[in-house]
């Protein structure tokens, strides 16, 4: 119930007009970024880079819910559309996937560079929390010396567990819904470079497993749905996280699974604040207003800018 509704209630979210920015997350390839900037010099905030999930964009509601909480805290907020998310299916003939960290790392870097912010923080939601986890720990020690903090809601860091829970008979309306907005970006990525891209290998999937097998590993280098989940997974290197993380699980997340050896490297990690809610869904986390007029509700979106601001 929390998942569906946080999906189907409407929500006024008035921001003011960002700034486009192109990054090259690697040759000839862009991703699209929105940013907000505190003010007129953007070196001194805390900015925030806010990343999405599976068949998201800049324009989720928990991305705008972010970019407001962040904004009314004093922070720059930069969000971040993943490869050809947010309008960008034209730009280049390929695919994203749960293994481009190194995404996120090219647009630290724009901002870093073209901006000059003196500190900041990477915030993820689902897929976009194992691509931020994922980063923090492949940096460890050795990030940039302006890396504050990370958060990450609902984090798909053990990605078969998850896919495969994602295929059970409660959640197939979740399946279903992942599935088709993924035919259909595949489709749309065939008619823009049919050279590329074969829609037949399309047939025959059921579940995002197949698809993951049968597409994402075929098309962004791995031999199977199994190298690709092992090797993808931020599992692998939250133990090296070495800046003050939170990650923000519910207990009844329909699909998102935390495996006992992820959940051991998390406790044994001290940087890392892990807090499980009996309650929430998937990145839903509706709570009761905290008197603001401009709240409301969203629990996880608060949390994770609070807790960046510790850090500012």
């Amino acid at each position: 119930m929390q998942t569906i509704a946080s999906f189907l209630l409407p929500r006024k979210i008035q921001l003011p007009p960002p700034e486009e920015r192109l990054v090259e997350v690697a040759p000839g390839i862009k991703v699209r970024c929105w940013c907000y900037w505190h003010g007129q010099d953007r070196t001194k905030p805390m900015t925030l880079i806010v990343v999405h999930g599976l068949e998201g964009s800049s324009d989720s509601q928990y991305m705008l819910g972010v970019a407001r909480n962040g904004l009314a805290a004093g922070m720059n907020v930069v969000l971040m559309n993943q490869r050809n998310c947010g309008g960008m299916d034209h730009f280049a003939p390929t695919l994203y996937n749960s293994s481009l960290s190194g995404d996120v790392a090219a647009v630290v870097r724009s901002v870093l560079e073209n901006d000059g912010v003196c500190r900041f923080a990477l915030i993820g939601f689902s897929m976009g929390g194992n691509l931020v986890l994922k980063l923090a720990g492949e940096w460890g020690s050795d990030g940039p010396p302006q890396f504050r903090a990370v958060a990450a809601v609902c984090p798909a860091v053990d990605l078969a567990a998850s896919a495969d829970a994602l295929h059970e008979p409660a959640n197939r309306i979740y399946e279903y819904y992942f599935l088709m907005r993924l035919f259909r970006r595949l489709r749309r990525k065939a008619r823009l470079f049919p050279a590329k891209f074969d829609v037949s290998r399309l047939r025959g999937i059921t579940s995002l497993r197949l698809f993951d097998d049968r597409i994402t590993a075929y098309y962004c280098g791995f031999t199977g749905a199994d190298d690709y989940y092992a090797r993808a997974a931020a599992a692998n290197v939250v133990d090296r996280i070495a800046v003050p993380a939170l990650i923000l699980h519910a207990a009844n997340d329909p699909f998102i699974r935390m495996q006992p050896e992820t959940l051991r490297r998390v406790a044994a990690n001290p940087n890392i604040t892990y807090v499980e809610t009996a309650d929430g869904g998937h990145c839903a986390f509706l709570g009761e207003r905290n008197g603001n007029p401009a709240d409301d509700g969203r629990w996880a979106e608060r949390e994770v800018v609070e807790f960046a601001r510790k850090f500012a």
